[in-house]
């Protein structure tokens, strides 16, 4: 039940529920409340050691992989990564092409899609591409398992494909030498929210057992330390928004203590100051909100081989070149983002007046391929409503729209899709994704009648109160807990992400001043219980001059622009009471 609706709002605001009997004894007891809402039944459940990560025993076809990779590597035959062009597939790229060369490959080589030429994954054209390069594995990294043609001519050139993936698998399999998804039915991995860099690197952790056992390792090829290069898994697990499970959050942690070590590489460092995030404060929302959208801009605009040469950057001032010129395409996408949320919201106005629709589809000429995904994201977040918004998917297929898809939470798209493909055959060419995003292909004919089956399959998916538009919190915090300590704890307590939210309170407050900053944000003073604290609001327009008391959903952080870093309410959401 809602712990409180305002009056003329649409947003509900609801508390988690607190299990009475976990964590019991934990302190301090915000953090219990904290812990226990997010389904942390056991204090080792909290552990963030390597040591607690789980075993790759249980992967399936991950020692067939193994072996495989570790014969190439050792009798030195061409290894080809062909990976996604996004973060996650870039930092898999990355973390193979580093790794690999460590442990004393001579012929490791990667090739990316160019999004707007090829399309997603391990294509036939794409084979044909490889073949040039003659490699004698192919290895996919966040794709492939889609990748039935692909695969299928790989093998008629002789080349063995290993795919290692984390998308959920289709009816049909590749036919490849092996699979490492932690996604395939039969698979026991006790966790399925890997993200595609975080199955590479088990892999190789795996192949580096393999060598070993080979006596492959010795004085003048010493076994490397694989925790050097947390550093990528950290970053592309947080970037792909995967679930923080228990095993992701042991790896992004681990990750991010080295960045903030100052032990990453090069081109993360570089990616980090044109971000303005300094390395010893990085959190992953760092990683997800500064980093992240700046590698990701290149596979978004241009080429992602750009990103990927960020992170392959052997020192610091070549990285920096790199990274500034991935901050400016970071700044053409956010206009072009900002343009096509105006011009769908205005196409949405425009359409509700006739067709008030539960599935919202978007579809404009000049939209960009790079962009719809971020576009749906925001226009999902605007209306609490699925959202698929489609660009054109060029010359490669100028009679085909591509569709980039962003779901509400207890709605699993990609199940939504499949049943569309199911029962209207032909209206898909092809989809694939998650839970919460997928990717999809129409011709472009049949833009109107998709729009309107999407909505029914949505009207049929999805429970009436899913649509409500609502923000979850952890409930209240006690006046004494408002200070400064409990929010570097908080800070210090994640990491926080998708899956495992970063801490969101709500309270009535006194409202003892308010004040316009940067010209659309809102500075407020607030009081609970005669304690004094400061808020911000952001894009937040003044509350009526006579509001005595306030309703605010906030995160409590910390301020540290001032002399002393004090603690301040970072408001969600505020309502006069």
């Amino acid at each position: 039940m809602p712990e409180h609706a305002a009056a003329g709002d649409s947003v509900q605001i609801l508390t988690r529920p607190l299990p009475a009997d976990a964590l019991q004894g934990y302190e301090p007891e915000f953090l219990r409340r904290i812990y226990a809402r997010r389904g942390v039944r056991a204090a080792d459940e909290l552990n963030r050691k390597l040591s607690g990560l789980l075993s790759p025993a249980q992967l399936p076809d991950i020692n067939r992989a193994a072996e495989r990779l570790a014969r190439a590597v050792a009798e030195q035959e061409r290894i080809l990564i062909v990976g996604d062009f996004d973060a996650d597939g870039a930092t898999a790229v990355a973390l193979c092409m580093k790794i690999l060369t460590d442990f004393g490959a001579s012929h490791v080589d990667y090739l990316v899609p160019n999004r707007f030429e090829f399309g997603y994954g391990l294509s036939e054209e794409i084979v044909d591409l490889a073949r040039t390069r003659e490699p004698g594995v192919i290895v996919t990294v966040d794709n492939g398992i889609s990748s039935v043609a692909g695969v299928a001519r790989a093998n008629e050139y002789g080349v063995d494909v290993i795919v290692t993936d984390h998308h959920l698998p289709g009816a049909d399999l590749p036919a490849a030498h092996a699979i490492v998804n932690p996604n395939m039915p039969t698979a026991d991995f006790g966790s399925r929210a890997l993200a595609g860099v975080g199955v590479a690197y088990y892999l190789l952790g795996v192949v580096r057992g393999q060598l070993r056992e080979m006596g492959w390792f010795d004085a003048s090829r010493p076994e490397p330390n694989l925790a050097q290069y947390l550093d990528l898994v950290a970053l592309g697990t947080v970037a792909d928004v995967v679930p923080l499970d228990t095993n992701n959050r042991i790896l992004v942690h681990q990750g991010v203590q080295r960045m903030r070590a100052g032990q990453c590489l090069p081109g993360i460092k570089a990616l980090a100051e044109v971000g303005k995030r300094p390395l010893a404060t990085l959190s992953a929302r760092d990683l997800g909100f500064a980093i992240g959208p700046r590698l990701n801009a290149a596979g978004r605009l241009e080429d992602m081989s750009l990103g990927i040469k960020c992170l392959l950057a052997p020192d610091l001032t070549s990285a920096r070149q790199m990274a500034t010129v991935l901050n400016e395409l970071n700044l053409t996408r956010r206009q072009l983002e900002q343009d096509m949320v105006g011009d769908a919201e205005f196409m949405l106005a425009e359409a509700a007046a006739d067709d008030e629709r539960v599935g919202i589809t978007v579809y404009h000429e000049t939209f960009h391929q790079g962009v719809v995904g971020i576009v749906a994201g925001r226009l999902r977040e605007r209306h609490h409503k699925p959202v698929i918004a489609f660009a054109d998917a060029g010359d490669v297929a100028p009679d085909e729209l591509k569709g980039s898809a962003r779901s509400i939470d207890d709605l699993h798209i990609r199940d939504v899709l499949d049943w569309i493909a199911t029962s209207h055959p032909g209206l898909l060419l092809k989809f694939g994704g998650h839970a919460m995003a997928a990717g999809l292909s129409i011709k472009r004919v049949h833009l109107q009648r998709f729009g309107a089956i999407f909505d029914k399959a949505v009207r049929q998916f999805a429970a009436a109160e899913a649509l409500q538009a609502k923000l979850v919190t952890d409930g209240e915090l006690s006046a004494e807990e408002l200070s400064l300590d409990t929010a570097e704890q908080i800070a210090a307590g994640g990491p926080w992400g998708s899956g495992f939210p970063e801490p969101t309170f709500t309270g009535v407050f006194q409202l003892v001043s308010q004040r316009v900053v940067g010209e659309q944000h809102l500075k407020l003073v607030l009081k609970l219980e005669g304690r004094v604290v400061d808020a911000i609001a952001f894009r937040q327009p003044p509350l009526a001059p006579d509001t005595e008391a306030v309703r605010v959903v906030y995160q409590l952080g910390v301020n540290d622009y001032g002399q002393w870093p004090t603690a301040q309410l970072v408001v969600e959401h505020i309502t006069d009471c």
